[in-house]
């Protein structure tokens, strides 16, 4: 049984696998990761159970997208309900209150819509959803917010600078700014303009109304002329995105490095976007936005990264080549740098932190890692890249908030349904077996797995038969 089913409702026809599971982990103070436990418990990646979102234990629950805020999770199932948990001091969650919850709990106000996709912001969340009874007079992807500075707290049908059937195609949320990409690459921004971050020519005091992006600057020698845009992402106080060319812009504040310019136009900031010539001559896909950090990812799978890197959050090692900021300590670069040279799949960045996943099957970070939001190591920055083994399944998302961190994984063979179960019931006593198995399957993610858990005992982590996964 999965969630269609169980609100007896038929989804739009959607590639979906067979299971899917979330797994969530960090700091927890307002219950964002949806989990219980002490915080040495909280470090450790962990699948919620399908039975925090009204699904029947050892249902093979399915998901299409998650993404973490500063202190608040989301999550679409495989049925287009949005789930939400965590903190909600502005209205993020989405249920009309202004109260945390530390556990999930269906948007009702989105129940007549299909989601599809989800971002949340520092205080803010948005989604794109498709109406359940479109007859065809309705955009298949429609914009709703909610949160700070987006004038509820309860979602709310938004179309800003855009025509009302304008589809969209991706949605980011930053600190106080959001950004949406239509189907045909143009973007919208609005929020907060102190720093530039909406790209508009100037700065401006106070909350600004959506205005769609015109003027790119490829050269500065030259006018700013409209570019395609086709992925986007909100830091705190910058924005990046990547064109139909493979280029990357980016813009707002930029005093920690973290628009990749050797030197900036207007002081500490840029005022509209901006091509990062450090990235000249090889082809972006994805561009993600840390705090003070940006990392990109190229079609060949290098990840390049600039920023501020004083909590490791480029993955350089400690004073690697960095230049200081106003003779202080705050270690940055100014221009892209090469992180990791090819396989990466996917990147995600939080405040402090970075998650990737590799070719091979593995997850690693880097960055800030009090609460082990970055890596399975102990120390508080993990300054390279890290594993992160707690996970089986297909990636298919990285999410990366304040201080927690997401992974949704699939299983649509045979072998990884195996695993799934196997995994589900792996605890101290039996780790060694299951191990062995994983060994005979080829499944070195559930080996991973088994032997983090042996180390944690051996380590004297946690007592024997103490419930740990």
């Amino acid at each position: 049984m999965d969630f269609g089913e169980i609100i007896g409702e038929a989804a739009p026809c959607v590639s979906i696998p067979t299971k899917s599971a979330i797994y969530v982990w960090g700091y927890n103070q307002s219950g964002q990761t949806g989990r219980k436990g002490q915080e040495s418990l909280l470090r450790i990646p962990k699948q919620l159970p399908p039975e925090l979102f009204g699904c029947p234990a050892g249902a093979n629950s399915r998901w299409l997208d998650i993404s973490c805020g500063r202190e608040h999770t989301a999550a679409v199932a495989s049925d287009g309900s949005l789930f939400t948990w965590g903190g909600n001091e502005y209205g993020q969650l989405g249920d009309g209150t202004e109260v945390a919850r530390k556990h999930p709990k269906k948007v009702k106000q989105l129940q007549s819509e299909f989601v599809k996709f989800v971002s949340c912001g520092a205080f803010c969340t948005a989604a794109i959803a498709e109406p359940r009874g479109n007859d065809g007079s309705l955009s298949t992807s429609r914009l709703w917010v909610w949160g700070q500075n987006q004038g509820s707290n309860l979602p709310r049908l938004f179309s800003g600078a855009f025509p009302a059937t304008t589809a969209i195609r991706q949605v980011s949320c930053g600190t106080a700014h959001v950004v949406a990409l239509s189907e045909d690459g143009l973007l919208q921004a609005w929020g907060y303009n102190e720093q530039g971050q909406l790209g508009r020519g100037v700065t401006c005091e106070g909350l600004q109304a959506p205005r769609v992006i015109t003027a790119y600057a490829k050269f500065l020698d030259e006018a700013p002329e409209l570019v395609k845009i086709m992925q986007v992402s909100c830091g705190e106080y910058h924005t990046a995105a990547v064109s139909e060319m493979g280029e990357v812009y980016t813009w707002g504040l930029g005093s920690m490095g973290q628009l990749g310019h050797v030197s900036l136009q207007s002081g500490d900031k840029e005022l509209i976007p901006r091509r990062v010539a450090g990235l000249d001559g090889k082809s972006m896909k994805e561009v993600a936005c840390g705090g003070v950090h940006t990392c990109a990812l190229s079609v060949e799978g290098a990840l390049y990264a600039w920023g501020g890197g004083q909590a490791g959050q480029l993955g350089l090692g400690p004073q690697s080549g960095f230049l200081f900021s106003n003779g202080s300590e705050m270690l940055l670069r100014n221009v892209p740098v090469l992180v990791i040279p090819t396989d990466v799949r996917l990147v995600a960045c939080g405040h402090s932190h970075t998650l990737v996943y590799m070719r091979e099957g593995r997850i690693c970070g880097w960055g800030y890692n009090s609460y082990g939001q970055a890596a399975n190591e102990k120390s508080s920055y993990a300054w390279y890249p890290s594993p992160v083994d707690w996970c089986v399944g297909q990636v298919r998302k990285l999410a990366a908030g304040g201080g927690h961190s997401a992974v949704l994984t699939d299983a649509f063979s045979l072998k990884e349904l195996c695993e799934f179960q196997l995994a589900d019931s792996v605890n101290l006593s039996n780790a060694s077996m299951i191990q062995d198995v994983a060994f005979r399957m080829g499944s070195e993610a559930l080996a991973r797995l088994c032997e983090r858990l042996r180390e944690q005992l051996l380590d004297g982590d946690f007592a024997d038969g103490e419930e740990v996964y």
